[in-house]
Order: C-alpha cells, then structure tokens, then sequence
C-alpha cells in the first residue's frame, strides 16, 4: 500500500473522530457497537452456515453476502440505535 493512501486514510479517520465529536458521539464508543454489531452478526453467519452445512472458509462472496443479509434482517436490518 502506498505512504499516499495510507495517509488518507488517516485524514479520513481523523475526519470521522472530530465529526463524531462535534455530534457529541463518543468515537470509542461507537467503534465499540460497532465491534459488537459486527462480532453478533458474524456469529449469526456461523450459525445460519452450521445449520445449513456449509463451510465458511469454503463459501463463496454470494453466499457469505446472502448469510450477512439474513443475519441483518433478522435484527431489524438495522441492529441498535445509538
């Protein structure tokens, strides 16, 4: 990865800390719901997988893409509100 990317990528991080602030959004807290929210959807993915005996490392993008969305809609499609 080039040293140019890498550095938009930390204006863009940097970006998104001083606007959640400016929200009155803790940033560590919303990167930790969103660790969450990530973390019980991937469990969903597991299981629906298990249930349905598939491999996860042998699935392919569609199917991943197709376990993720059954996961979401079945939490509402939008998980918590902050």
């Amino acid at each position: 990865m080039s040293c140019h990317i890498k550095e938009e990528i930390g204006d863009l991080l940097f970006a998104v800390v001083n606007l959640s602030r400016k929200l009155a959004v803790d940033p560590g807290a919303a990167l930790e719901r969103a660790n969450d929210k990530f973390t019980r959807r991937f469990e969903g993915i597991e299981r629906l997988a298990h249930e349905r005996g598939l491999q996860l490392g042998r699935a392919s993008l569609e199917e991943l893409d197709r376990l993720w969305d059954e996961t979401k809609a079945a939490e509402g499609g939008h998980g918590h509100s902050l």
